[in-house]
């Protein structure tokens, strides 16, 4: 079965509108997790815009389901300039304190509205392979965030990585449009079964619904899905437990 992972980006970034500690992250996090959640993941970027240092530390003292952080492994330490806000240690030196199930390294910056594009590891392969070593050393599973491309894929093998999660914009704006989406949900079957063939296992996300997903599940060897943007804004109409289980049965359960 395909397991569900909660981003709780946004739930992070309603509570930064104002100096308040509502809505809280870990009592969303547990929400979800009695609403059937598999996981729950969070992206924690050196501007703390969402997800602060705190958060992680935070959710990894009561999570029991799995825990996936998200980040450019690139980022160093950062000083805060807010109030009551902690320091950012640097991504690297956060998930090594904290030890996450799963690491999602993504190659974003600060200027990114979000992750916009997966790895080029033609040009980062090289830096990127020691950090994954670094990681499963302590027992973290790795996931590198990737373009459906069939010749990347197979370099991301060549890293070590555990996983890709496979950036799915061009799908969720096809399904959208209708236009050309036959093609475009062939272009990831296919980096589905490259990855397969290389021994990697298979995430996704980015942009998918409620609308969009049943579909997306029929790639083979999805292992997992993470949703945050989309899961937030139908919880603001349906409540996020009746959400949580919208978007299992969604994935087919």
């Amino acid at each position: 079965m395909i397991a569900l992972s909660v981003n709780l980006n946004k739930v992070a970034l309603i509570r930064n509108s104002r100096d308040t500690t509502n809505p809280s992250v870990p009592g969303h996090a547990q929400m979800c997790i009695d609403a059937g959640a598999d996981g729950i993941t969070v992206h924690p970027r050196p501007d703390q815009r969402h997800i602060r240092t705190q958060d992680c530390f935070d959710l990894a003292g009561m999570l029991t389901v799995e825990f996936n952080i998200e980040g450019n492994p690139m980022t160093g330490p950062r000083k805060s300039d807010r109030s009551g806000v902690g320091d950012y240690p640097g991504f690297m030196a956060l998930v090594k304190e904290i030890r996450p199930a799963q690491c999602t390294l993504v190659p974003d910056t600060d200027s990114q509205l979000t992750s916009d594009h997966g790895f080029d590891l033609k040009k980062d392969g090289d830096t990127v392979a020691p950090l994954i070593e670094q990681l499963q050393s302590l027992g973290i599973r790795t996931s590198l965030f990737m373009d459906p491309d069939p010749e990347q894929i197979r370099l991301a093998a060549q890293t070590g990585t555990d996983r890709i999660e496979l950036y799915t914009e061009t799908y969720a704006d096809a399904f959208k449009s209708g236009k050309e989406l036959e093609e475009t949900l062939h272009f990831f079957m296919t980096a589905a079964e490259v990855a397969a063939e290389e021994g990697l296992g298979v995430n996704a996300g980015h942009d998918l619904d409620l609308k969009n997903l049943p579909r997306f599940a029929q790639i083979p060897g999805l292992l997992e899905v993470s949703i945050g943007h989309a899961l937030t804004v139908d919880a603001i109409r349906m409540g996020l437990a009746p959400t949580v289980a919208a978007y299992q049965q969604a994935l087919g359960k």
